[in-house]
């Protein structure tokens, strides 16, 4: 079960140089040509920095999101790209984006991060991330009263869970995705990801 959950508004970082294209919008063509680059990298490493320079920020806002803490975050961004970088010949290409198996090293990262301090666990979820969810989890109270709910219901997930609703509705990504960030099966990312947000909006439609 999660503790003490914060749930914070909108948590971002600074822009800088956004990324060419968000992973749940990349081409089949996108994906392919990138799995070129990513076999570069794999026989040379210097071939590598194209590949950090596209998802660098993604990644930064990615446990940015999740620590709220701008130095923490970046550290263990480093630490994310280190191990990419590292483990890069054990990469094997699933057709999905490159950031996917990134975004599996960060989720680990963090819940490593959490381990580590023994601090509460941060969820980010701007206004219009709350709308969205409020039309999934069919909440038909005024709006305004779900983001004060919210943060008492998510504490009713393990963490396993959290992580579902997270990756599928604040960062919007495929199932596909999902699947290779979780290492779960397409079909049992759906699944999963359907039962909790029942199970959610159960407890949500339920509270008083």
């Amino acid at each position: 079960m999660i503790s003490n959950l914060n749930l914070s508004q909108s948590l971002v970082r600074p822009k800088s140089k956004l990324m060419p294209s968000k992973s749940n919008h990349a081409t089949d063509d996108e994906i392919q040509r990138e799995w070129v680059l990513v076999q570069k990298a794999q026989a040379n490493r210097q071939f590598f920095k194209p590949l950090y320079e596209r998802y660098h920020e993604g990644i930064f806002r990615f446990v940015y999101k999740r620590i709220a803490d701008e130095a923490t975050s970046a550290d263990v961004t480093s630490t994310v790209f280190l191990k990419a970088m590292q483990k890069l010949d054990k990469y094997t290409f699933k057709g999905v984006p490159f950031s996917a198996w990134l975004y599996r090293i960060a989720s680990n990262e963090v819940v490593q991060h959490f381990r580590n301090v023994k601090k509460d666990r941060v969820v980010s979820i701007n206004d219009s991330q709350l709308e969205s969810m409020a039309d999934e989890l069919e909440y038909n109270d005024e709006k305004y009263k779900l983001k004060d709910k919210m943060v008492d219901c998510l504490q009713h997930l393990k963490v396993e869970e959290l992580q579902l609703i997270e990756l599928r509705y604040f960062e919007q990504l495929p199932f596909k995705e999902i699947a290779e960030i979780t290492g779960l099966t397409e079909s049992n990312a759906k699944v999963k990801t359907y039962r909790i947000t029942s199970k959610l909006s159960k407890i949500i439609n339920d509270k008083k």
